[in-house]
């Protein structure tokens, strides 16, 4: 019986080993074929998203009553739908004002489950299902894939972070930096919790949407 058991156990750490070194460069076998960006071709709104993505940004999601046009929350505070807003306004676009200003003309259009009756400028384009509608109305749809090639620097990603029966969005910029080893796929800057970061999460949470704009 031990004249079994030890090269069974030989066989499983093997295998084990295998699988683990197989699963580690598996990107660098099916490596995909993307095309890269040169550097004088990389997206502006994600350059000024990795800027804001530096920063020591506390996560607090509250309502705050803020100026109208260009408001903001204090810098040292924000979510994931702020940094979105923050690097769309280093380009001179402002989500405050365009999603306000549709929300008012086309408010049966949002989805409102905040019983709200009118638009309020100080949190609708805070709201991933407002930045969401509003990318689906005045934006370009894209598709949603497991390739990484479709996703592009600047690109707008929705995910779906829910657990248990708690529902959560969550939204974030396709970076011009490349994730770690083969994988061929660009990381993505958010701001989920603690500290904004880039990081290697494209495919980490289900996709539910995937914009360009303008």
């Amino acid at each position: 019986m031990k004249n079994f058991i030890f090269p069974f156990i030989a066989l499983l750490l093997s295998l084990l080993l295998f699988s683990g070194v197989f699963f580690f460069f598996k990107p660098c076998l099916f490596k995909p074929n993307c095309k890269v960006a040169s550097e004088t071709q990389k997206d502006r709104l994600a350059q000024e998203a990795h800027l804001i993505a530096k920063r020591k940004i506390k996560y607090k999601a509250s309502y705050q009553i803020i100026d109208y046009p260009g408001g903001d929350i204090p810098a040292s505070q924000g979510v994931c739908t702020d940094l979105v807003i923050r690097a769309y306004r280093k380009i001179r676009i402002d989500l405050q004002k365009e999603i306000h200003e549709d929300m008012q003309k086309n408010f049966h259009k949002y989805l409102q489950t905040w019983g709200q009756k009118k638009a309020d400028s100080n949190i609708d384009h805070r709201r991933v299902k407002n930045l969401s509608k509003f990318f689906q109305r005045k934006g370009k749809i894209l598709p949603i894939t497991d390739n990484p090639c479709d996703y592009k620097p600047g690109d707008i990603i929705v995910w779906d972070t829910s657990f248990g029966n708690k529902k959560l969005d969550h939204i974030g910029i396709v970076a011009n930096s490349k994730a770690l080893w083969c994988s061929g796929r660009y990381q993505t800057l958010h701001h989920g919790w603690g500290n904004p970061r880039e990081d290697d999460s494209l495919f980490l949470w289900p996709i539910t949407d995937h914009y360009r704009y303008p």
